[in-house]
């Protein structure tokens, strides 16, 4: 399991802010949360049953980040997708979308709080904790 799990630190977790259910002939589910990791972002879906088909998605946000799938994994109903590379400093929305037919439809958009270059790109000296607020003198 560790294996599926990004390289780096958890920099924050995405929680919708609607009910994220998508429901068609072919697939149902529900986006649960996008975890954000300095090297990439595990999108947590429960699915509507254990041998359901594996949800399609695809990521997107407002610079038009090319998001790649890097794994998967399935436990009972739940299923894991592992999404390359990780927001970038700047985003706004980060949006899920249903892949499962010829048009890509938006599952649920997720806003996406300010990280700061650190928070993305990670750092040597990273215990694991976010980093703390940066001070800046009045101008």
């Amino acid at each position: 399991m560790r294996k599926l799990i990004p390289s780096g630190s958890l920099r924050g977790m995405l929680l919708p802010p609607t009910y994220g259910r998508h429901v068609t002939d072919s697939t149902a589910f529900t986006v649960l949360s996008v975890e954000i990791w300095t090297s990439g972002l595990v999108v947590n879906i429960q699915m509507a049953s254990d041998d359901g088909p594996e949800p399609n998605i695809i990521l997107q946000d407002h610079f038009g980040t090319e998001y790649s799938l890097l794994n998967s994994a399935n436990l009972g109903s739940r299923n894991l997708q592992v999404f390359t590379p990780s927001v970038p400093p700047g985003t706004r929305s980060l949006t899920v979308k249903s892949a499962d037919d010829a048009h890509a439809r938006p599952v649920v958009t997720f806003a996406v709080p300010l990280l700061t270059m650190r928070d993305a790109a990670g750092d040597s000296k990273d215990d694991g904790y976010p980093s703390p607020p940066e001070l800046r003198r009045p101008a």
